[in-house]
């Protein structure tokens, strides 16, 4: 058994909440909206992926589906007057036969987001830049947004190698085995001539538990359950 695990599905449940939100009423019932929240995040990721998506979350009631964007571009969803948007709307109601809300958030701080900084990494590796540059650039860019540590690490024919192999830069700590610690991580696949090559990003964003994070989501909300000390009787 490997020694790798995601950080994300690690923390779920204990520091972070899911991101599909809803219960389904029949054992039957499961199976099929599962495979419908990953057909509308593959959709939604495949249509606007020059808007830098970070994630999608689902929410769902017996009424409707809830759909928010987590994106660095949020105009390019909207649209102009919110034409866009209400076209991706339309479509996915057609594509799944439900009602449908989208809703657009906009992530400030993009260069401190894993999945949008993975996803600038693998479109610059498709317009042949110099993977050892864009590695250099992407960490310090993330150290200067704010992060306290952040990994890269990018796998396939890096520079056009006849033999696939691994690359891999780090800058600050990144302490995977710690819960309250927020660590992101975000995936790409860049797909280039010589073949497909994948980035991996982990990106440490402060402490869930104390108001030092970035954003400081649920920082108050949580307090840390300190043992108490052993008392010797004598």
């Amino acid at each position: 058994m490997g020694q790798k695990v995601r950080p994300t599905g690690f923390r779920v449940g204990v520091m972070i909440t899911w991101r599909s939100q809803w219960s389904a009423s029949t054992k039957k019932e499961f199976p099929e909206l599962l495979v419908e929240d990953k057909g509308i995040r593959d959709f939604i990721k495949k249509e606007y992926r020059a808007a830098l998506i970070s994630l999608v979350r689902i929410e769902r009631t017996r009424e409707k589906c809830t759909v928010f964007i987590h994106a660095a571009k949020v105009g390019s969803i909207i649209g102009q007057k919110g034409a866009k948007i209400d076209e991706l709307t339309e479509k996915l109601k057609d594509m799944f036969n439900r009602e449908i809300e989208v809703k657009t958030i906009e992530v400030h701080r993009p260069q401190s987001d894993p999945q949008i900084l993975a996803q600038e990494i693998a479109d610059n590796l498709e317009k042949r830049q110099s993977f050892r540059r864009t590695l250099k650039r992407s960490l310090e860019q993330a150290m200067d947004s704010g992060a306290r540590g952040v990994r890269i690490q990018m796998s396939g024919r890096l520079g056009g190698s006849e033999m696939a192999r691994c690359e891999s830069g780090m800058l600050g700590s990144i302490p995977l085995s710690t819960l309250r610690t927020r660590v992101d991580y975000g995936f790409a696949e860049a797909s280039t001539a010589q073949g497909n090559i994948g980035i991996k990003v982990w990106v440490n964003n402060g402490d869930y538990l104390t108001e030092d994070s970035v954003d400081g989501t649920n920082a108050q909300a949580r307090k840390v359950s300190k043992k108490p000390a052993r008392q010797d009787k004598r």
